[in-house]
């Protein structure tokens, strides 16, 4: 731990004899024996309290914990995350609140840029927003990420919300932080999210704005595209959902008739992101893909030119390869295939200026072979 401190005060905040704020880190797991040790591992030395909230597990799990903390709590699950959640946030003693999940981890880098925020941390300060790397290259770079608020005061009592793919609203005073919180996910069960909706649509429940989204999604990893489209559009079609996941809602519908085999109705839905704001990287390499699979090489350059110019937003999912390699990449197979053989090998290695994809060696060899061709630029 960072120190040693009293419990705080309701209301309250006390510096930790190192005069930094206080941190508790808030978990709620269940059968996580292959992800909680690693994840404690990397913040034991961050914090000043572990609060550990068991859902039910039936292996090792607590056993683990015990290594770690005393603060270990049943609590009984009732397909309701935010619940657990912030029965976990109350448990909580310290001036703030970092939440992790089991099979998260803040790697020595971030550890050093964590105690970095911590010395330079006000009290005024109401959330603190990190990056989250939910997938990384060979190289260890963040291929997809997003932004959440992961540090929040204790006193300002936020609180969850959504039984599941819950979110915090927090208010006040907000700092962006780069420590970054990487996600190394080992083992998962796909069906829990999917099963979790569907009983609250068996007891006739309504879904929230927000459930609508996550459902399709989950539909959509379940390969039920019909399905999925006609969550997706009524989520549209309610009007209060988060810009960034209705632009992310007309990729996933395009995506859905592609699978369907529909290229009209896939194109005309990832047009309609256009209307919430200006052009996605993501949305402009699906449209390349789409007009590239119709042979349409025009317009597959014109879209794949908009991804490496568009600019990433601050805050939603970011798939970084959209903004970077891929485009060069499919634009190396466009000019390939329009005979510019120099250009695409231009493209080709500026790709590999932010990527290893195996597809960057073979190219190199299929113009050094086929085209005379050098291996760099």
């Amino acid at each position: 731990m960072i120190s040693q401190t009293d419990i705080t005060q309701d209301n309250q905040l006390v510096p930790s004899k190192k005069n930094r704020m206080t941190i508790s880190l808030c978990m709620i797991v269940k059968d996580e024996e292959s992800n909680i040790g690693r994840c404690l591992n990397s913040v034991k030395n961050l914090v000043d309290e572990i609060v550990i909230i068991d859902t039910g597990s039936q292996d090792m799990t607590k056993k683990i914990v015990k290594n770690y903390t005393d603060n270990i709590f049943d609590f009984k699950w009732s397909d309701d995350f935010s619940s657990a959640r912030n029965f976990s946030f109350k448990k909580a003693r310290m001036d703030y609140i970092l939440w992790l999940d089991a099979d998260d981890v803040i790697k020595e880098v971030d550890q050093d840029k964590f105690i970095e925020l911590l010395d330079n941390l006000k009290p005024e300060v109401d959330a603190v927003s990190m990056p989250y790397h939910l997938e990384l290259d060979s190289k260890g770079k963040p291929t997809v990420s997003l932004r959440r608020h992961r540090l929040v005061k204790r006193i300002r009592q936020f609180q969850w919300q959504g039984v599941i793919h819950e979110y915090l609203p927090v208010s006040g005073y907000i700092i962006e932080s780069e420590v970054a919180i990487t996600h190394q996910r080992i083992k998962h069960d796909k069906n829990r999210n999917i099963l979790i909706y569907e009983r609250k649509l068996e007891k006739g429940e309504e879904l929230t704005p927000r459930d609508l989204y996550y459902y399709a999604n989950e539909c959509t990893d379940h390969c039920l595209y019909k399905k999925a489209i006609k969550y997706y559009r009524k989520f549209l079609e309610c009007k209060k959902g988060w810009i960034e996941d209705e632009i992310a809602a007309c990729g996933k519908i395009s995506d859905c008739y592609n699978y369907l085999d529909n290229w009209e109705l896939s194109l005309e839905s990832a047009l309609r992101s256009l209307y919430y704001d200006v052009p996605r990287a993501e949305n402009c390499c699906r449209l390349g893909y789409l007009f590239l699979n119709k042979k349409k090489y025009s317009q597959a350059i014109y879209w794949y030119t908009q991804a490496l110019e568009a600019k990433k937003p601050s805050h939603g999912l970011i798939n970084h390869a959209c903004y970077s390699w891929l485009p060069h990449l499919q634009l190396c197979v466009i000019y390939d295939q329009l005979y510019q053989y120099e250009k695409a090998h231009y493209h080709n290695e500026l790709a590999a200026l932010s990527t290893d994809h195996p597809s960057i060696q073979y190219n190199r060899d299929y113009f050094s072979r086929e085209r005379n061709l050098p291996p760099d630029v």
